[in-house]
């Protein structure tokens, strides 16, 4: 009876530990946990500790050896970069598992749990957990440490217009601003005859010579400069400058092409004005409405320039005004405007009223103007028109009055307008009236061209009472439709939900009691790096 329960009370398969006798079961080993765990660390060599480099300006992690990358916290982008610092230890061993542990957010500190086999005596594999703590360092980055010394830049982009006029450049700000082609600039100063942007890598300013070629009429030269060498490793450091230069022709510009030109445009008369300038010239002739688009590349090869500037421009009355219905075209006549109306005028400028001196005109104004009404335009008959191919025309070939646009209360657009534009933060050399005023006569283009509207971002003013899109005189105004809402978005920078704190100190002080020890008898062939 006793051998019968001496038999029953030892378990078959029980051995005892050759280190401190306690039964356990079978293993490779013949050792239990508690000696295994004394006498073997797998977990040796992996640092508990390793420093991650951080950058405050544009919120990227470091990645050896040159590269930062933008990463959430408690992503996998995050938690894959964190295991490639300590690669090399981790080769010797076999990553089973691996998962954030949660710490406060502002705490420079982001913990890691691994969960990690390897293979011991005679066989035996061991498995252990535990905690890699990543101390998370401060670094500026190269392009963020670019953009404080602002001085520090690897190309320029110098975009000059030789005008009096800057309604090429408003419009140009307005198309940056709408494709976001602003972002990658270290900064933007602004000086007399144009704008200069400035960029950290050449990439980023052959991408903004692009943009420009398709949104204006330019050309450009490109040049750079040597900074430094060196000659063992082969290596150059460039500062790269591009010169962009406009046409110089805005809108409301009267022109005089040449003969050639205006013959391949369809048998022009030379003397045209500028109604629009947006990637091509838009020319059309007061005299019979032939509309013609010159791109950047025909300009270049027959130039032309603005006969008059607008300082230049007179106020005259309409007298009397007639439409054209018949208009008489000759033989490869070019595309005739829809959007305007032929008119014959006699006008009076306003500084001459007292005379009975009066002016006989063509005009592509005849469906805006009336007996009485004001217009805009340029008295070519008392100017001295210092120009080559004006010099060669005949007398007769030129017209006495070229008008322009019709003029309304400045004060009253200015009061009525309610909505406003976005502006490039830039760095301005001087501020003057001219400026201004400038600024006011391209928000008048916008009102009165819906074509260049088309390519604006327009926002609501909400400080300025809504009315009626109807104006009294007659003055042509944005219609709420077009118009955008000026949203403020903000967003929280990882978008996910953080752990509570009490669920996340119990994680915690599970996984930091201490290194668990699991013994699997197994084939070794089986195991991985």
């Amino acid at each position: 009876m006793e051998y019968m329960a001496e038999s029953t009370d030892r378990s078959p398969g029980h051995i005892l530990c050759c280190e401190c006798g306690v039964p356990i079961s079978s293993n490779p080993a013949n050792i239990c946990v508690a000696c295994l765990r004394s006498k073997v660390d797998i977990s040796q060599g992996i640092p508990k500790q390793v420093s991650i480099s951080f950058c405050k300006q544009c919120q990227r992690y470091f990645q050896p050896p040159g590269t930062w990358i933008q990463c959430a916290l408690e992503s996998r982008e995050l938690l894959a970069l964190c295991l490639k610092k300590i690669k090399a230890p981790l080769s010797k061993v076999r990553l089973v598992d691996a998962g954030f542990v949660w710490t406060e957010p502002h705490s420079k500190r982001l913990k890691v749990k691994l969960t990690i086999q390897k293979e011991v005596m005679n066989g035996a594999i061991l498995q252990q957990v535990f905690v890699v703590d990543y101390v998370v360092q401060s670094q500026m980055c190269g392009d963020c440490h670019r953009v404080e010394a602002k001085d520090f830049w690897k190309a320029v982009i110098q975009v000059r217009q030789k005008t009096l006029h800057k309604k090429t450049f408003y419009y140009l700000e307005q198309l940056i601003l709408k494709y976001g082609m602003h972002q990658n600039t270290l900064r933007i100063k602004e000086i007399h005859d144009g704008l200069d942007f400035y960029y950290s890598s050449k990439q980023h300013a052959q991408k903004m010579v692009e943009f420009l070629q398709c949104t204006v009429p330019c050309r450009y030269k490109a040049s750079q400069r040597l900074i430094s060498q060196d000659i063992h490793s082969n290596t150059y450091n460039y500062k790269s400058t591009f010169s962009v230069e406009i046409v110089p022709i805005c809108k409301d510009n009267v022109v005089c092409l040449s003969p050639k030109l205006a013959q391949s445009l369809g048998n022009m008369n030379q003397i045209c004005v500028c109604i629009r300038v947006t990637s091509a010239i838009h020319l059309i002739d007061p005299n019979t409405l032939q509309v013609a688009d010159i791109d950047g590349s025909t300009f270049w090869s027959h130039p032309f320039n603005s006969l008059c500037h607008p300082k230049q421009l007179e106020e005259f009355i309409v007298m009397e005004c007639s439409i054209v219905r018949d208009i008489k075209r000759a033989a490869g006549a070019g595309m005739i405007s829809k959007k305007h109306t032929l008119g014959e005028v006699w006008v009076q400028k306003t500084s001459e009223m007292n005379t009975d001196k009066q002016y006989f005109c063509r005009t592509h104004l005849g469906h805006l103007l009336n007996p009485g009404d004001l217009v805009l335009g340029f008295d070519l008959a008392n100017c001295n028109l210092n120009d080559e191919h004006v010099n060669k025309m005949n007398s007769d070939r030129v017209p006495d009055v070229v008008l322009i646009k019709k003029s309304y209360d400045r004060t009253k657009r200015q009061r009525r307008r309610n909505w406003k534009l976005k502006e490039l933060a830039r760095e301005r050399e001087n501020m003057d009236t001219d400026d201004e005023r400038q600024y006011q006569d391209f928000l008048e283009d916008l009102e009165e061209d819906e074509a260049i509207r088309k390519n604006v971002n327009i926002y609501r003013d909400s400080a300025i009472p809504v009315e009626s899109d109807t104006d009294d005189e007659g003055a042509p105004r944005i219609s709420l439709a077009e118009m955008l809402e000026d949203l403020h978005i903000s967003q929280d920078a990882t978008g996910e939900e953080a752990k509570s704190a009490p669920e996340a100190a119990d994680l915690e002080s599970e996984v930091t009691e201490g290194p668990s020890v699991v013994v699997h008898a197994c084939n070794p062939s089986t195991l991985g790096g």
